[in-house]
């Protein structure tokens, strides 16, 4: 049979606990949802501000249809590129401090497009060793010499770029990192690549819309402002919709817009998401209250979760990681929580390291303190 081998690896993946398997989610999404059939609490979701159901964005996001259809029918080059789109990188642009924007239709397809656009072979990329899976495929297929330093240690960092003499350097990194919720060290990462001539691309995937004035992302929780640093953000988090961007110096975008393959030859997303996402830029900018209220959540679990036997990991952000261990107690302990009426997912290697699966809570302003403390007291039941 040809594919007897793929069989066997699949069999091997699930006797060490590391098969996965998709859930059905048969409701929108949101806090309250019905997957697999069966209601339940849900701390899984990346919809950070709970705007995926706000009825501004459905508005807008109908509205958007029906002036420009569904499709956009052909590529960014060709003719999908919308008026609307390109109002949308302006606002995007000015929303996080930077001279220009461009629209991609995920978050890896920007990352990819934009490092292998920025370096090649003659070049070298510094990356976290744990950024996303997106920056370490996108090194790779940079053709760049790659040179990764331990997790926010800079003094590795610096001994790295110390030791590359020519070339462009291009030094990747996760903002808010997704696995463990902790944050880069941006302000000492910039002084770095300032030091050695470096760039600096950021992905806030998991910080645009929740960190910094207004959701304005990481650069301005920071306060950070620089021509080196190349940003990069998902819009299908805590703006609720769909996307990316990359914002930077125009001399950057206008490079992508000719060299980024995943921007280059695919089709442009559709419009009317173009709309809602407008939408949700206002909404982020309005209603400070979402944040204020994930503040007060991630306080409230922090404390509630102390003196379990698992170790609730450094984070301040809406991704909050109980470590537990093994693959098998993970999934135990996210299965005991299933049976509860809770959905909190087992991240387990290749994702995390080995030795390190977790549970994944990740918190939402649409969360109440209510469901936050039926988390607590199911944890604390399965504790004992």
């Amino acid at each position: 049979m040809p594919f007897a081998a793929l069989q066997c690896e699949l069999d091997e993946r699930a006797a060490q606990g590391l098969l996965r398997r998709r859930q059905l989610l048969e409701s929108a999404q949101s806090v309250r949802v019905k997957v697999d059939g069966k209601p339940c609490l849900s701390f899984c979701s990346n919809d950070y501000l709970g705007l995926s159901n706000h009825p501004k964005l459905i508005a807008s996001l109908h509205a958007g249809a029906l002036q420009h259809g569904v499709g956009s029918g052909a590529s960014h080059l060709v003719s999908g590129h919308f008026n609307v789109h390109q109002q949308l990188e302006n606002e995007l642009a000015a929303f996080v401090h930077k001279p220009a924007a461009l629209l991609f239709s995920t978050g890896y397809l920007a990352n990819l497009g934009a490092v292998q656009a920025l370096v090649g072979r003659e070049d070298t990329v510094f990356a976290d060793k744990l950024n996303h899976a997106s920056l370490n495929d996108a090194m790779l297929l940079s053709r760049a010499a790659i040179k990764r330093y331990r997790h926010n240690d800079m003094a590795h960092l610096e001994q790295l770029l110390e030791r590359t003499k020519s070339g462009r350097k291009l030094v990747i990194s996760d903002t808010v990192f997704s696995m463990d919720g902790d944050l880069a060290l941006l302000p000492e990462l910039l002084a770095l690549c300032e030091l050695h001539d470096a760039w600096l691309l950021v992905d806030d995937a998991h910080g645009f819309g929740v960190l910094g004035k207004q959701g304005r992302g990481s650069l301005t929780h920071f306060n950070l402002d620089s021509p080196r640093i190349i940003y990069m953000a998902t819009l299908g988090k805590a703006a609720g919709v769909s996307g990316a961007f990359v914002a930077a110096e125009k001399v950057v975008i206008d490079t992508l817009v000719q060299k980024a393959r995943s921007y280059v030859y695919t089709t442009a997303s559709p419009p009317a998401l173009a709309s809602a996402l407008l939408a949700s830029l206002v909404v982020m900018r309005e209603e400070e209250w979402r944040r204020e209220q994930l503040c007060e959540l991630i306080e409230q679990l922090r404390t509630g979760l102390a003196g379990l036997p698992w170790t609730l990991m450094p984070s301040f952000t809406p991704i909050q990681p109980l470590l537990v261990g093994s693959n098998e107690n993970t999934m135990a302990l996210s299965e005991g929580l299933r049976e509860r009426g809770i959905w909190v997912p087992a991240i387990r290697p290749p994702t995390v390291p080995r030795g390190t699966s977790r549970l994944r809570i990740s918190l939402s302003a649409a969360h109440s303190r209510s469901d936050v403390a039926q988390l607590i007291g199911a944890l604390h039941e399965l504790a004992r």
